[in-house]
């Protein structure tokens, strides 16, 4: 019971197979290969030439219902120059059709054929151009505004949840961005609103791409240790400023994610093994734990500054509940001499009712 609660709070799943088909558009993405303009042109020309062989046919095939200025029957070259100024709206008039057939075959089948001829072969041909131009322009224009953001590394389960609760606690999804190498998860990202990098954390070129030289804080949610480390090493190198929070698998790394430029380490697995024992004896302080990591409803850890009336007096005495104090940079708890009462600059950690 207390195990799926948190799963059931970050699924977000309102019984989506109910929505219909169009309310799904930005939630369900199905990839698709990306081609080049000029491919994309050449694959709508050839479209266009088949609707231009059809009406050809059409022509041909009920040439006795046209004349031309000399009253001559036409040829197949006749039917092709027909067809050519007649999709493409020029109209000489040299050729008509004359019998009501002909004419009700235009109608109903070449008027169609001149409508889908210029879709394709303008509007299509315009959009393909046009859609990689603004593409570009965006990532110009974003490239030379991005600041103080929050660069997410790998987009697994560790990385998905702490976007969820970056995005639960307020943040806002343009400033948060997503590097991985696989293109299905970033789609998904995307969908979320979220920019997104696709390549490989561990080189710097990718990083830059990403804005890491000027963001806020970077995390590092990696599949593995020594990638993990090499990502923090790469990130450290580019951002010396940053706050870097990296998940590890094994505790016995700590000491080189530090070393490597990490301000915090979450030790994955030994976390949730403590959470795994302390469920067979007291599973309600895992439940009450999973809801202070939930940021949507329930309790959550906040952070403030200390009031101007709140200076010298002890943070046990405060209408808040204060786990610790944060003072130059330290983090202490309370219940420790040093923190007997607050100073002007601390901050406090404290628990926050989220109201529902």
């Amino acid at each position: 019971m207390p195990g799926s609660t948190l799963r059931t709070r970050f699924s977000r799943s309102d019984a989506l197979t109910e929505r219909p088909d169009f309310a799904l558009v930005g939630i369900l993405r199905v990839p698709q290969l990306q081609t080049s303009p000029g491919r994309a042109i050449v694959r709508r020309i050839g479209y266009a030439l088949i609707a231009l062989a059809l009406v050809v046919l059409v022509v041909y095939l009920d040439r006795d219902g046209y004349s031309d200025a000399q009253d001559n029957e036409l040829s197949l070259l006749d039917c092709l120059y027909y067809a050519t100024v007649s999709l493409s709206t020029t109209g000489y008039g040299d050729i008509t059709p004359i019998t009501p057939q002909a004419r009700l075959v235009n109608v109903l089948v070449i008027t169609p054929l001149r409508i889908f001829f210029l879709i394709i072969l303008v509007g299509t041909t315009l959009s393909a151009l046009t859609e990689s131009s603004r593409q570009t322009f965006r990532i110009q224009r974003w490239r030379h505004r991005v600041r103080n953001h929050t660069v997410v590394v790998g987009y697994g389960t560790k990385g998905r949840t702490a976007v969820e609760a970056m995005l639960g606690d307020g943040a806002a999804p343009s400033d948060i961005v997503v590097v991985d190498t696989d293109p299905v998860v970033l789609d998904a990202a995307s969908g979320q609103g979220l920019v997104t990098v696709q390549g490989s954390a561990t080189k710097s070129d990718v990083l830059r791409l990403a804005g890491v030289p000027h963001c806020d804080s970077i995390v590092v949610a990696a599949n593995r240790d020594d990638t993990a480390v090499l990502v923090t090493l790469t990130a450290r190198e580019l951002a010396p400023a940053a706050k870097i929070v990296v998940a590890i698998r094994e505790s016995e790394n700590t000491h080189l994610l530090r070393q490597s430029g990490a301000d915090t380490v979450v030790i994955s697995s030994e976390t949730a093994g403590r959470l795994l024992g302390a469920a067979t004896i007291t599973p309600n302080v895992v439940e009450m734990i999973e809801d202070l990591l939930t940021p949507e409803e329930g309790f959550a850890i906040a952070e403030r500054e200390v009031e101007p009336g709140e200076v010298g007096g002890s943070p046990r005495h405060l209408p808040d509940i204060v786990l610790g104090v944060e003072r130059n940079g330290r983090l202490l708890r309370v219940g420790s001499p040093e923190v007997e009462a607050v100073e002007a600059g601390d901050r406090l950690l404290y628990l926050r009712r989220v109201s529902d």
